[in-house]
């Protein structure tokens, strides 16, 4: 038997209390003179999940607010939203079949590890230029057109490796060429207002590369062949059910959970970039010098290091990341000159929520918003009514970032003068 007052009052009950928990707890740790960086998220999310219960005795001792204090009260929220939602609709397939719930979590931590491989590119420009750039989706465009070109119009037949290397190399020049150009100009004190030139002159960039391309590959979409084929394979035995199967197109987890070879492919790319990325930030003299400028730019000049020599890496290696999702992903989608604009508006999504300059918070967003969505799409049983509500999800997310945890979850405040801390 369905119960959906019970959902509705679940969640008033948890907006009501969020609200109070958010400005009494903030307002308590100002009185007291601690940090009220957290207090906010904290409050909120402790009061939507307990009430005055967890409220009470966190206004009369106020602790230092730790990691497991940020995390533990969000994981509050999940659980009694989806307890709401099981007692709301108890036929729904999110609640009554477990095959059904495996292959949403699993298709949606997939596509969430490539949401965060297409921002991971914004946040190191981020960081280092301190420039939203608007160009994001442009680069994830070019580097699929490059790749179908490459590999099915001009060499029809090649390695699909030199399709995914030429759109790398094309646009890390077409990066640094461009921040060469029009960007530098920032840093010398040519330009009088440069935040928002930075954000005009890559509007510019966007529109530019965009409509190139539709005037000299056209408007039709494009897409290309599967670039290899997973060997066949099945795990342990042919009567055991829970086993791993592979196919040409897709891998199979336990019978249950059907992943695409192109999407399997990129997310593990992903993956693979991202912790090399880590590894030149932390182990190399450039990473380093990189995330010298990214802390202090003027000090970093002092110590012997070219911060305009780093920004154009930092640009270039940027449009370097979002063509080879773009490369990676043509053969997964149909191919526009306008497929760029969604992934650059979840880009924009997941570094807020990863917070500004973390490459593990954007990869961690790019989780989460692919979670979102997944739980959104599935959960609702109209398939053309969630399909339609997809774009909201990630609205929803960025304004409760906004709102409770304005420097995200792995972001942090920094002072004037720095863009954040790769």
């Amino acid at each position: 038997m369905a119960y959906p007052s019970i959902f509705w009052g679940v969640i008033l009950w948890m907006i009501a209390w969020g609200i109070i928990g958010s400005t009494v707890t903030r307002r308590q740790y100002l009185k007291r003179d601690l940090d009220t960086s957290n207090a906010t998220f904290v409050g909120s999310m402790l009061g939507a999940a307990t009430g005055p219960l967890g409220l009470i005795p966190l206004w009369m001792k106020t602790p230092v607010l730790t990691n497991r204090l940020i995390v533990l009260p969000a994981i509050a929220c999940v659980t009694l939203v989806a307890v709401a939602f099981a007692f709301a609709d108890p036929e729904n397939n999110c609640v009554v079949n477990g095959s059904f719930v495996a292959s949403q979590f699993t298709n949606g931590l997939i596509i969430g590890i490539i949401y965060g491989f297409m921002a991971l590119g914004l946040t190191l420009i981020f960081s280092i230029l301190g420039v939203v750039s608007f160009s994001h989706g442009e680069f994830y465009m070019i580097g699929g057109m490059i790749a179908y070109f490459v590999t099915a119009v001009w060499f029809p037949g090649i390695t699909p490796l030199a399709g995914v290397f030429a759109a790398c190399g094309l646009a890390f020049l077409l990066g640094a060429v461009f921040e060469r150009m029009f960007l530098t100009p920032m840093y010398d004190g040519k330009i009088d207002r440069p935040v928002e030139y930075g954000i005009l002159v890559t509007f510019g960039l966007a529109f530019t590369l965009q409509y190139f391309v539709q005037a000299t590959a056209g408007a039709n979409p494009v897409k290309v062949a599967r670039y290899f084929d997973f060997p066949r394979l099945r795990l342990p035995t042919m009567e055991d059910p829970w086993l791993l199967k592979s196919s040409r197109g897709n891998v199979q987890l336990f019978d249950t959970v059907s992943i695409s070879n192109p999407r399997f492919v990129a997310a593990t790319v992903c993956i693979m970039v991202l912790l090399a990325l880590l590894f030149f930030l932390h182990k190399t003299w450039t990473g380093k010098a990189l995330r010298a400028v990214s802390l202090d730019r003027e000090a970093a000049a002092i110590a012997g290091i070219n911060p305009d020599r780093m920004n154009m890496l930092a640009f270039a290696l940027g449009g370097m990341i979002a063509a080879l999702a773009g490369s990676l992903l043509v053969q997964a989608f149909s191919w526009l000159p306008q497929v760029g604009n969604i992934p650059a508006m979840r880009s924009f999504v997941i570094v807020v929520l990863g917070g500004l300059g973390s490459l593990p918070g954007a990869f961690i967003g790019g989780i989460i918003v692919g979670l979102v969505e997944a739980a959104g799409t599935g959960c609702i049983p109209s398939a053309q009514k969630a399909a339609s509500y997809i774009p909201a999800y990630g609205m929803i997310v960025l304004t409760l970032t906004l709102l409770l945890r304005p420097t995200g979850l792995l972001g942090r405040r920094f002072a004037s003068g720095t863009h954040g801390k790769l």
